[in-house]
């Protein structure tokens, strides 16, 4: 070789090898992809790894095989509320709003800090497909300094909002239109049949152009919140009914997901986690009113076994969510535990892992990586306060959960009160034992109600109550703050 020609090749050689060096690719310093799988009103035994005996989910079934599957996950009882706590870290009650109003369905301020905008400087893509649901509405439209590229996402494609709040589409007037960044590209969804497919092919595409470089992929489906929708290939397909084949069509996306991660060579370079907004919809008659009109048909919502209640309510149902995580040769494959864990925790861990500068403000997230990695047995999270918009309603530490006396539908909670029932007193539960609460325990362990008693108080004066506002809570405007809907009558602090 001419030695003209042997210097050039060597020297473009050694520039590949330096460039390979400069990329931010995984495999340099071991972080992962992240694509974090959240559906929308999904019940806790809506899997067929969570008991379900109707709904056929064997590609998530396998993801729990091959990593973690925690039965003690809290999420929030509300949608809004929901990706909230997951996008900050810290209890919707804590979290900063536009002029300081306590929203039903939480609005974070722009100057709080997302899970995004932390990925996002430590070099990562981030993108979302699905709902968004914490943006600013008006007259005039979406206020844009709330929308997702506003809050650290490079990439939006999918409902500003939720889809609908109605059993049929024809139900309402309301058309959610779809959106890519600031683009309209559907002005009026007339159905939802294709929307779980719409967001599949459009993840695999962004996963595609950024495999060369961490990544995070927030896919937040809308299924299966009403108005449901399903494809050909599974409407009418399932034994669960309507609301099984969303299910079905929901783990066919996630087998989707997985399978252009092993055709990417990127599987073991990625953690997936799959989990749920809140419980499941589960409204037969207004209210679950006896005499109330009829709502949501059965076929059309999920299933919470066992735990009691479901979405906005108070008890377990409304807020413990299906869980699994998976990350080949991180994650050791098909173990279980019954640690608690949280949507909030979801912020300090990822942050860990991508070796990214948590938000400087206080959050309430605990960094579960050791936990998920199965360095240690237990999880950093010890205890879960349960809010129902701003009112405090108890507590869990370990296997026991307090629950305050309340009236019910409480005044301040709006639409989402009617599904509050009234407790006359305190009452206290082993979740171990009987995870339906249905056995108040509290006579025979006064001294447990005493201490979480403790916990309580320490809750209200850090985070709030509907009566108070936290020492803790954020707020980045003049003024107190302010309740959307004010109570019409004081609520005791007792």
């Amino acid at each position: 070789m001419h030695p003209i020609r042997f210097k050039l090749s060597v020297t473009l050689v050694l520039a590949s090898f330096s460039l390979l060096r400069v990329l931010p690719t995984v495999a340099d310093d071991g972080r992962p992809n992240i694509i974090l799988i959240f559906t929308d009103d999904q019940g806790y035994q809506d899997l067929g790894c969570f008991g379900s005996t109707t709904i056929k989910t064997p590609n998530l079934d396998a993801m729990a095989n091959e990593g973690v599957r925690l039965t003690n996950f809290y999420a929030q009882p509300v949608c809004g509320v929901s990706r909230a706590a997951l996008m900050t870290g810290s209890y919707p009650i804590r979290v900063g709003e536009p002029g300081n109003v306590k929203r039903l369905h939480t609005v974070p301020h722009p100057q709080e800090t997302t899970i995004a905008e932390m990925l996002k400087t430590a070099g990562y893509a981030t993108g979302i497909i699905g709902k968004w649901h914490l943006g600013l509405s008006g007259p005039a439209g979406d206020d844009a300094s709330t929308m997702p590229n506003a809050q650290g996402f490079d990439y939006f494609y999918g409902t500003p909002r939720y889809n609908g709040a109605t059993v049929y589409v024809d139900d309402s007037k309301l058309r959610s239109p779809i959106l890519r960044n600031q683009e309209v590209v559907v002005e009026a969804v007339a159905d939802w049949d294709h929307i779980t497919a719409d967001y599949t092919r459009e993840a695999i595409k962004w996963i595609e152009a950024k495999r060369d470089q961490p990544f995070f992929l927030y896919l937040a489906h809308n299924m299966p919140h009403i108005p449901l929708g399903a494809s050909e290939n599974f409407k009418g397909k399932s034994a669960g009914g309507f609301y099984g084949d969303t299910i079905e069509e929901l783990d066919w996306s996630c087998g989707q997901i997985f399978e252009t991660l092993k055709r990417l060579n990127i599987d073991e370079k990625t953690l997936v986690v799959f989990t749920s907004d809140n419980g499941p919809w589960v409204e037969t008659t207004r209210a679950m009113q006896p005499d109330a009109a009829a709502f949501i048909p059965r076929d059309h919502s999920g299933n919470a076994d066992p735990l009691r209640g479901w979405k906005m309510s108070a008890w377990d149902g409304g807020c413990r969510v299906p869980f699994i995580a998976r990350w080949p040769g991180m994650i050791p494959a098909g173990w279980t535990s019954a640690e608690l864990l949280s949507t909030m925790d979801l912020m300090p861990t990822f942050a860990k892992l991508a070796k990214a500068k948590r938000p400087t403000v206080t959050i309430d997230g605990k960094d579960g990586s050791d936990f998920l990695l199965r360095k240690t047995p237990t999880s950093p999270r010890n205890e879960y306060f349960y809010y129902s918009g701003c009112l405090l309603t108890g507590v869990r530490s370990g296997q026991w959960k307090l629950v305050l006396p309340r009236a019910k539908s409480p005044q301040g909670l709006g639409w989402w009160g009617r599904m509050i029932e009234a407790v006359p007193e305190s009452m206290l539960f082993d979740l171990e034992a009987d995870p339906g609460e249905t056995t108040n325990v509290a006579s025979q362990h006064p001294q447990t109600v005493t201490e979480l008693m403790k916990r309580i108080e320490w809750a209200r004066t850090e985070l709030g109550d509907l009566d108070r506002t936290g020492s803790g809570a954020r707020m980045f405007e003049k003024g107190p703050r302010k309740l959307q809907v004010s109570p019409r009558r004081k609520v005791s602090a007792k």
